[in-house]
């Protein structure tokens, strides 16, 4: 019988990894868009768009890997008594970062996840992306460094720490009340994609018992991207980096076993090339998530088992995708939005301001 501690583990983490890398390559077997089995980011959009907070009609869909994502944690949670209902930590600065990392990775196109399935499955354009990615942690650990801090979280409600997570619980109602009818765009409340990467999507039972699996497991292991990086670059500690290159070691070997890896950076799936852009969303990213304290995985997870914080940046995150393509923000195969620069350069000045204004010492 695995003890409760298993999964924090060196090996518990590797193996946490492998099953989300293999997971994720399947899922895109079954139905989920190309080097898209699992991207925080894009599920997040799509359900901003089913629910009418964008009109951007290829990507509207309830994703219910972001369902169970957050239901997995929270079962956890209680299950080894680990639920701890807290709030009350910049919670304005962590909305605010949530938004301007979606609309970071929106301009890339994908969540740390998706660049790293993006990489697995032979899209060369990942590769800027995830030098963006790392070079935006890197910044944000020199502001840790400096006595960056939101400030502390304090112990709330018991119920404060079930918003998020009654929420997810309620979308998976809607899905279930408003089916999508086929050939229809609507259905009842929800919009659903009759084209595009949100008409692409594996059975609703198989997405949701994926993510379920998937939150349980990474609140168990603590499994983060970001934190990975952070970790290698602050501490020279590589147990969580351990964890996702399995995920990439085991998405690419799975890509290979189905026949999905297809090396090169032209005519990837819901990519582009526009080589600086990719880098530069990333960058925006990867310091937003540094400063907030967790990639977009693990705040869904850290949400799950009562951080009100975490959920806070979430939401954030699913308004940035509004604003992304309401506004013309959001790149799509055909390279970046109109406006998507002005949002990398502003979101990248926003960072550095809360960086330099909410820490201890100076740099």
């Amino acid at each position: 019988m695995l003890s409760k501690n298993y999964f924090v583990t060196r090996w518990g983490i590797i193996g946490v990894g492998v099953l989300i890398g293999v997971f994720a390559a399947f899922l895109q077997k079954w139905g989920n868009p190309g080097n898209m089995g699992i991207c925080v980011a894009c599920f997040e959009r799509d359900i901003a768009g089913a629910l009418g907070l964008h009109r951007a009609a290829v990507v509207q869909y309830i994703r219910p890997e972001i369902i169970g994502f957050v239901l997995g944690s929270f079962i956890s949670a209680y299950l080894f008594r680990e639920f701890r209902s807290r709030s009350g930590s910049s919670p304005i600065v962590r909305y605010m970062l949530g938004v301007f990392a979606m609309i970071g990775a929106l301009v890339f196109l994908g969540c740390p996840w998706r660049a790293l399935l993006r990489l697995a499955g032979g899209d060369g354009n990942a590769i800027l992306g995830m030098l963006g990615l790392i070079t935006g942690i890197w910044i944000g650990t020199f502001f840790m460094k400096a006595g960056y801090d939101l400030g502390r979280s304090r112990k709330t409600h018991t119920s404060a720490g079930w918003v998020l997570s009654l929420t997810m619980l309620g979308l998976l109602i809607l899905m279930l009340i408003f089916p999508q009818i086929q050939g229809q765009d609507k259905s009842g409340i929800l919009f659903y994609s009759i084209k595009g990467p949100g008409a692409m999507h594996a059975q609703l039972i198989i997405s949701l018992g994926i993510g379920l699996g998937v939150g349980f497991l990474a609140q168990r292991s603590r499994f983060c991207t970001m934190g990975a990086f952070r970790d290698l670059i602050l501490f020279k500690q590589a147990h969580l980096f351990s964890g996702v290159m399995a995920l990439l070691i085991a998405a690419f070997v799975t890509n290979l076993i189905v026949g999905r890896f297809h090396p090169g950076f032209e005519n990837q799936p819901v990519a582009h090339t526009m080589g600086f852009w990719n880098f530069a969303g990333m960058l925006v990213a990867g310091l937003a998530f540094a400063l907030a304290g967790g990639c977009p995985g693990r705040q869904l997870f850290m949400a799950g088992e009562g951080d009100g914080d975490a959920a806070v940046f979430c939401l954030g995150m699913i308004t940035g995708a509004a604003f992304a393509h309401n506004f013309g923000l959001a790149s799509s195969p055909n390279g970046i939005g109109p406006h998507g620069i002005a949002a990398v350069i502003i979101g990248f000045l926003f960072c550095l301001f809360i960086g330099f204004t909410m820490r201890r010492k100076a740099l």
